[in-house]
C-alpha cells in the first residue's frame, strides 16, 4: 500500500510517526490501523482537543467493519459498536471525564470485553494501562499555531497548518514486538 500524498511515515521496529495533513488522511490511518488489530488489542489515544482522536477511531470503525456511527462518547463514557460480520467489536472509551485511573474504568467491564473486542481509549494514559501488557499508544500533536516558517517545513506552504498532525504510534509489550507498522504510513 502506497502513502497518499496527505500521509508521510517514518518506521522503527516497534513506533511509526506519520505526519497527517487532512482529516480524510487521519480517517486513512484509522482504516490501516484496523487490518492490524485483533481481538483482545488495547488502543490508548492521546492528543488535545480537536487533535483528531474520534476521526482516527471513525476510519479505525471504518476498517473493522463495525456497525453504527462513531461518534465521540464523551458524555456517555462508552461505545459498543458491534461487527456486522463475525470480526471483534470496537468499545470506544472517551475517559476525559474520569478523575481515577483503572478503579473509576472498572464499572465499564473494559478488562470483560478486552478479549474479544478492540478497545480504543481516548485520554487513557494514566487510567488503563493495567487492563493490558500489550497495547497500542497513539499520540496526536497538532501543529496549532505554527509560524509560516514552521509551515513550509511541515506541510506545503498552501496547507492549512491547523489541519497537519503528527501521530506518532507505539506499540508496548510482546504483542507488537514483531508487528511491522509500516503499513500505517
Amino acid at each position: 500500500m502506497s502513502a497518499q500524498p496527505d500521509i508521510t511515515a517514518a518506521t522503527t521496529a516497534t513506533s511509526t510517526e506519520l505526519t497527517v495533513k487532512t482529516a480524510d488522511a487521519m480517517r486513512e490511518v484509522g482504516r490501516r490501523l484496523a487490518g492490524l488489530l485483533r481481538p483482545g488489542d488495547l488502543v490508548l489515544l492521546t492528543g488535545e482537543l480537536g487533535a483528531g482522536k474520534t476521526t482516527l477511531t471513525r476510519g479505525l470503525g471504518e476498517g473493522l467493519g463495525v456497525r453504527g456511527a462513531v461518534t465521540s462518547p464523551t458524555f456517555v463514557i462508552a461505545r459498543v459498536h458491534p461487527h456486522l460480520g463475525g470480526g471483534p467489536a470496537l468499545v470506544h472509551v472517551d475517559a476525559y471525564r474520569l478523575s481515577g485511573g483503572l478503579d473509576e474504568m472498572e464499572d465499564l467491564d473494559l478488562d470483560v470485553s478486552l478479549p474479544e473486542s478492540v478497545i480504543v481509549v481516548e485520554w487513557g494514559d494514566g487510567k488503563v494501562e493495567e487492563l493490558s501488557e500489550d497495547r497500542l499508544h497513539v499520540v496526536i500533536h497538532r501543529a496549532v499555531g505554527a509560524s509560516a516558517a514552521d509551515a513550509a517545513d511541515v506541510a506545503h506552504a498552501a496547507e492549512d497548518t491547523d489541519d497537519v498532525r503528527t501521530v506518532r504510534v507505539t506499540g508496548v509489550g510482546a504483542r507488537w514486538a514483531d508487528v511491522d507498522l509500516s503499513p500505517l504510513g
